[in-house]
């Protein structure tokens, strides 16, 4: 089967991230099942126009805002008759594909935006994609659909798409979970983690701010802070950071390779995220295959990456509930090892092995 996969960026680009990872996951599995596989992705300064990554044919064109047009021109003029079935990948728009390809397909939404163009977006262009982001995802409320949680289906459900046109796959993760969690050496104090990209939608300041108060109450909390930023806001917080008289409580860490990032996750004792939403939290996920459980804001996809009172706690968003969480589960030492547990347990079942099984069953490839 031809298999084209519309996708707004590759796994090559600069800027990718988690969606890339799931795609070319998926991707490789596909070809190993004898299917071909072609990604139409936007083209970045440096790239090829088209080459050929790991099996799969890759086809650039346009730009990172122009793709949508020059994708619908190449397709006509190009690929109308190659494909046997056509992915519509939407990471914040999607390509409409559907619409004017007359294949079988299904399109992929990992996450609605929303609130997330008050963070990204400055006004009033924030305002415009908050409101016509439900009018024209409501366009393809008819289509086929795969998500990777239940609070993104629910949240479809509600402009109006098929509940049984909605597929729920796992999602997937390559942090291999530790063998057992009896050899891993935690930090000789209690220390809690981010671990994700400084910028406003993933809200560092929240972690800071809640650690500010849970160290109140807990004098020897630590603070490790791994990711890299620029620009306003980023610099904000790395003043806040220098001017706090905890700032010697609190750890930067810049540029971590996989292996210091499996080990940050190893010996600390939570990780925290309190992004605006997620399409599923995976870096939950990856700290839980470490032995690390998490505290997290009651928002879509960190809500269904952790089971509440099981492999952490979900708290409102609100720095200050979080500074309760974190000491909850600090204070209650058999509490924090049933939880430690469980999330080490739940991690094993989220592998792209697993992804694909459901991926290929959903869409009976």
């Amino acid at each position: 089967m031809n298999i084209l996969w519309f996708s707004w960026k590759d796994a090559q680009h600069p800027q990718s991230g988690g969606a890339e990872v799931v795609k070319s996951e998926i991707c490789r599995r596909l070809l190993n099942d004898g299917h071909s596989v072609a990604v139409l992705t936007a083209h970045y300064p440096g790239a090829k126009r088209n080459e050929i990554v790991d099996g799969v044919q890759i086809i650039r064109v346009g730009g990172k805002f122009s793709v949508y047009y020059h994708a619908w021109r190449f397709y006509k003029k190009n690929l109308k008759n190659w494909p046997d079935f056509v992915i519509d990948e939407c990471n914040t728009i999607p390509f409409f594909s559907l619409l004017y390809s007359k294949k079988p397909g299904a399109v992929i939404i990992y996450q609605l935006a929303r609130k997330v163009w008050f963070y990204q977006m400055f006004p009033p262009l924030s305002w415009i994609g908050y409101f016509i982001e439900p009018l024209y995802l409501r366009i393809l409320k008819s289509k086929n659909v795969i998500t990777i949680c239940n609070s993104t289906k629910s949240e479809l459900i509600d402009l109006g798409y098929i509940e049984k046109n909605i597929s729920i796959i796992r999602m997937g993760s390559n942090c291999k979970p530790v063998e057992s969690l009896d050899g891993i050496e935690k930090f000789p104090d209690p220390t809690l983690l981010y671990f994700g990209s400084i910028r406003p939608m993933k809200r560092p300041h929240h972690v800071l701010d809640a650690f500010k108060e849970a160290h109140k109450h807990l004098p020897s909390l630590k603070l490790i802070i791994a990711g890299s930023g620029s620009g306003k806001y980023y610099n904000k917080l790395l003043k806040d950071i220098a001017n706090s008289h905890l700032s010697s409580s609190i750890t930067m860490v810049d540029n971590a390779t996989d292996d210091e990032k499996s080990l940050l996750m190893q010996r600390s004792h939570l990780i925290a995220v309190t992004s605006v939403k997620e399409g599923w939290g995976l870096i939950v996920t990856e700290a839980a295959s470490q032995g690390t459980p998490a505290v997290v804001y009651d928002v879509s996809g960190l809500r269904d990456s952790v089971a509440d009172n099981k492999s952490g706690l979900v708290v409102s968003e609100n720095p200050v509930k979080l500074s309760k969480a974190i000491l909850d589960i600090l204070h209650d030492s058999a509490t924090y090892e049933e939880y430690r547990n469980n999330a080490w347990q739940l991690s094993k079942d989220l592998t792209f092995d697993n992804c694909y099984r459901d991926f290929k069953k959903n869409l009976e490839l």
